[in-house]
């Protein structure tokens, strides 16, 4: 395969690895399973028992695993035909990902951020326009 369409298919897989990575470790829908891991984590028998446990609270170390499954089913492979190939197109699946898992997290902030400033902005108006409630003047 041409290192471009190496190149290539590796953000591609990159990105639904990311998607499942981030969704088990922060979206609501699996905020049960998160908070039963975040706890088993901390309070686990044994120390194979916490990092478990540990793997479902991070994204970071849960890419490693879900990047490890793709690369089986796709049989992904970089710069070399053979087992080094997978090696090298672990640890790039993972850095991509992890990078795109930044990026969004990053993009959600700023809105959080955005739509905090618009509330607080609202509110402000909202008091200004309300008789009795705006800012006094001097007599």
């Amino acid at each position: 395969m041409p290192l471009g369409l190496q190149l290539l298919t590796l953000i591609t897989l990159a990105l639904p690895v990311a998607s499942i990575a981030w969704t088990v470790t922060h979206e609501a829908i699996f905020r049960e399973m998160q908070e039963y891991c975040r706890v088993r984590s901390q309070n686990a028998g044994n120390v194979v028992q916490r990092k478990f446990f540990y793997l479902f609270t991070c994204e970071y170390c849960f890419s490693h695993y879900v990047s490890a499954i793709f690369l089986v089913i796709t049989r992904f492979k970089l710069l070399f035909p053979d087992w080094r190939g997978y090696l090298i197109a672990l640890f790039a699946l993972v850095w991509v990902c992890n990078f795109y898992m930044g990026l969004y997290n990053r993009l959600r902030l700023n809105i959080k951020h955005e739509h905090v400033s618009i509330n607080a902005k609202q509110r402000q108006i909202e008091s200004a326009e309300k008789p009795g409630t705006g800012p006094r003047r001097a007599a």
